[in-house]
């Protein structure tokens, strides 16, 4: 499923994925949609050892379209937000590790989305990463929840949630949301350093199957979580 917003480019064993909407990356269910079918392609594709997921040299993801949230049309909102539960749940139960080059700012469903790839790169300096959500009148989601108990640090999961705090890339490296940072030019390259170290290091089906091991429980609460999100509304 082609998308304008997606370009991917193969680099040896690695495949990388870049969103470019020219604004803020907002999450809509047809990049979704079109972002979940190059994860499942690359997963069948034996000559892909890891996958990078990039933004633009401004935004990683922004989150979800707000024409959408805002728009007061409860079962489209929950259509819309349920398909992020899925993509999210689908990367971090991917059978290939998935590496986020986050190129700036990443709030709401992009920081979801962080936590949901093995390792994280972000840039070193003033951007925007967190939870804005009880900020702008929004609840988080159950399954969001989950996966935010699962990789936030511990001593900044309140603070992260509850009181909204967005942190800069060191800050945002401290909570759990990045595992390192670099120079903002520098970011999409290390990703894929750290992506073809992984597809040259690690054995594919014993990654598969820790992963299965490691995440099942979370991955079936944020399954259920989705399912019960959209069963509610009636989809």
């Amino acid at each position: 499923m082609a998308h304008p917003s997606i370009t991917t480019e193969k680099i040896n064993n690695v495949l990388c994925i870049s969103v470019d909407d020219g604004k803020a990356n907002a999450f809509s269910i047809s990049l979704l949609e079109a972002l979940g079918e190059e994860i499942t392609q690359a997963e069948a594709d034996p000559d892909i050892g890891a996958v990078v997921l990039a933004g633009n040299a401004k935004i990683f993801v922004a989150g979800f379209d707000l024409d959408v949230i805002n728009s007061g049309d409860v079962k489209a909102i929950t259509g819309l937000v349920s398909a992020g539960g899925s993509f999210i749940r689908q990367v971090y139960g991917a059978s290939l590790p998935v590496v986020a080059a986050s190129t700036g700012h990443a709030v709401a469903a992009g920081a979801l989305l962080l936590l949901g790839c093995d390792y994280r790169v972000g840039v070193d300096g003033p951007v925007k990463i967190g939870l804005n959500e009880v900020a702008i009148s929004l609840t988080l989601p159950e399954w969001a929840l989950l996966i935010a108990r699962e990789r936030l640090s511990k001593r900044h999961l309140q603070v992260s949630v509850a009181n909204a705090k967005l942190f800069d890339g060191q800050g945002a490296a401290d909570a759990g949301f990045l595992d390192e940072v670099t120079a903002a030019d520098q970011v999409v390259s290390r990703a894929i350093e750290v992506a073809q170290g992984f597809a040259e290091q690690l054995d594919a089906r014993a990654y598969a199957s820790t992963v299965r091991a490691l995440r099942g429980d979370v991955l079936s609460q944020m399954d259920a979580a989705v399912a019960a999100e959209r069963a509610a509304v009636g989809l």
